[in-house]
């Protein structure tokens, strides 16, 4: 790939995972008949956007920022932004990293709208405070890859869109009129109003699979198509229409969601898992500009919440000017990072790589901690690349570890180590409910570019920590993945109480995947898919008596924890049988409560094996038989 340029504005590859094989017809055509429908229906006016004078001070966000203002011309942008989704569609596992920022005001008319494409490792992101402050005409969208097996979402990663509205514009766009967001993991989209219909589908080039996917404290006034999305899940959002369930559609404090549907029923649709609240949230930092300059505003923590932050004026929360920030490059060191730490700043990453020698250490109380264009940190000789003190509201947020070839530990602890079960010492400032540290777009890879090794991706800690939007991936595909290359234990193990994840996704580790040892545990939406490779059955089992591994386990001692809309899959493809016992395994007490958990078999024409049981025994086998068939279980116990 070529370098990509920077500064303020002036290939393919065949899907490595396999997926089911029932949905792309039917759902397919019926997508495609509601965005004829809306796309004829829809009007898309186009409002201005309230402008901002432009920051006083240039701050220099580095060569792999592209600061874009309204004054530019729809070609002008073009010109940039084409030639970032040229080089960024098919660059998988390549090391650019870009973000392409928007300050406050209007892009593309109605009559020159501003279409353009989003690649992998890049951002995209309004400046504004609220997300109304930038608006687009136009679409901002991404579509399948097409391959000589076909056209696919399931490899749509990293990836991201925030803060903005879109007003849809898109004359003779033919089968692609409208907001296309077709991803898989790793995409989320967050702060954004969408004007006009969006599908979450690609129906135009088939068999059109996708696995995502993340959206939150946005709005969508038209329907929002899900297609063959397998799973999603939507948090703080208000919907205007859902057009389907496949296997796990999860909302939590969503206005406009579908009714709770679980499992999937001609009376009601579904498969819809529906909360009226999220039980706790902490909505993304970002940063901003006004006539003052760059600010990064941190909203605050809330509980039982439903709808967008923005719904009724500003987010509540806190502004920190950006002088108050170390903006990080490349070529900062660890030690440099960590100087800077200890003088109070906060931290800034800008789009990159960076290889970290020394551990990262957050010793401060309410330190921010930010990625752009999806900055990636690489251990180096085995390092812990990051850890946090016991200290509360840290906030970590839109940042990649990547597995280095020595095998790391951990790649992020958050608290300081201690045994399961042990007290968190709130009495000592070592957690705070109300102002609890928070994860958001925090993403983890074992494999892919090249070789990756680490024991346990995410290490929680301290109590009533917030994780939103984590996916931890051991891969499947690319380069450095095998067996005895790319090997990693678990994916997140939490010893914390009041903890929440909300969008969890963790896929591919080699022993039981999540292990929750803290009291008072919640997580909304779960997906999962079970390890690939195992070479036999012997080479994978927890014990004498259990094949393989849950990919989910609740401790024995634990008297609390709830969890809602979770699935685990199986794909096991080196042409033996392997079998788990249970996806889910968990104490059989009052306190712990599992509502809509499932288990699939993946892809009949390679797959062997599967899982036995969906928890502790019960729900009965996902094989080849029932390939893939949803087997569910509604509440346990």
């Amino acid at each position: 790939m070529g370098s990509i340029g920077g500064g303020r504005a002036t290939g393919t590859r065949e899907p490595g995972r396999r997926r089911h094989r029932l949905l792309a017809a039917g759902i397919g055509a019926v997508a495609l008949a509601l965005a004829t429908v809306l796309s004829a229906a829809a009007t898309t006016p186009a409002n201005a956007a309230p402008a901002a004078a432009p920051p006083s001070t240039d701050v220099d966000l580095g060569p792999n920022v592209h600061v874009f203002d309204p004054s530019m011309s729809v070609g002008q942008i073009r010109a940039v932004v084409d030639q970032v989704a040229n080089e960024q569609v098919g660059n998988e596992f390549g090391a650019e990293r870009v973000a392409l920022l928007f300050e406050p005001g209007t892009y593309g008319t109605p009559d020159e709208p501003l279409n353009f494409q989003v690649g992998y490792y890049t951002e995209v992101a309004g400046l504004g405070r609220s997300p109304g402050d930038v608006t687009i005409n136009g679409s901002v969208y991404v579509r399948n890859q097409c391959g000589t097996n076909g056209c696919f979402a399931l490899n749509n990663f990293w990836r991201s869109m925030s803060n903005l509205t879109i007003n849809v514009t898109t004359p003779d766009f033919g089968c692609y009129s409208g907001q296309f967001w077709a991803v898989s993991q790793a995409a989320p989209l967050r702060r954004v109003h969408v004007k006009g219909q969006t599908t979450l589908m690609d129906y135009c080039t088939n068999p059109s699979f996708a696995s995502g996917g993340f959206i939150a404290d946005s709005a969508f006034d038209a329907l929002v198509i899900n297609g063959s999305q397998q799973q999603f899940y939507v948090r703080n959002t208000s919907l205007n229409g859902w057009s389907n369930g496949v296997w796990n559609q999860v909302f939590s404090g969503s206005p406009g969601a579908p009714p709770q549907c679980f499992p999937a029923d001609p009376s009601c649709g579904g498969p819809y898992t529906t909360l009226p609240t999220t039980p706790a949230s902490r909505e993304k930092p970002y940063l901003y500009a006004d006539s003052s300059g760059y600010h990064v505003f941190v909203p605050a923590a809330v509980t039982d919440s439903s709808g967008h932050t923005w719904s009724s004026g500003l987010t509540p929360g806190r502004s920190i000017d950006l002088s108050d920030f170390f903006v990080a490059r490349p070529s900062d060191s660890a030690q440099t990072i960590n100087a800077q730490l200890a003088r109070g700043k906060n931290l800034l990453f800008t789009p990159g790589v960076y290889d970290i020698t020394q551990t990262i250490r957050v010793k401060r109380a309410d330190t921010v901690v930010l990625g752009l264009g999806l900055a990636s940190l690489t251990p180096k000789n085995g390092v812990v690349p990051m850890t946090v003190a016991d200290v509360p509201g840290v906030d970590i947020a839109g940042v990649t570890f990547d597995a280095g070839a020595q095998s790391s530990p951990v790649l992020l602890r958050v608290g300081t180590q201690r045994a399961a079960g042990s007290q968190a010492r709130e009495h000592n400032g070592w957690s705070d409910p109300g102002n609890p540290t928070a994860l958001q777009d925090v993403f983890f890879r074992i494999g892919g570019p090249y070789v990756g090794k680490a024991e346990v991706s995410l290490e929680v800690n301290s109590d009533h920590v917030i994780l939103d939007d984590i996916w931890a991936w051991r891969a499947d595909h690319g380069s450095g993945v095998g067996w005895t290359q790319n090997t990693a234990d678990s994916g997140l193990i939490v010893n914390g109480d009041d903890v929440t994840a909300t969008g969890l996704f963790v896929e591919h580790y080699q022993k039981t995947e999540v292990i929750w040892n803290g009291e008072n545990g919640t997580v909304v939406f779960f997906q999962n898919e079970m390890p690939y490779d195992p070479p036999s059955q012997e080479a994978w089992r927890a014990s004498p008596t259990e094949e393989g591994y849950p990919a989910f386990v609740v401790s024995p001692h634990v008297k609390h924890f709830t969890g809602y809309g979770m699935g685990s899959y199986s794909f096991f493809n080196q042409g033996v049988d392997i079998f788990a016992s249970n996806a889910f395994e968990v104490p059989n007490t009052p306190g712990v409560r599992m509502h809509d958990l499932l288990t699939v078999f993946l892809d009949p024409g390679a797959g062997m094996g599967g899982i036995r049981n969906v928890i502790n025994g019960t729900g009965g086998p996902s094989t080849i038989a029932n390939a893939d068939v949803p087997v569910t279980v509604v509440t346990y116990p």
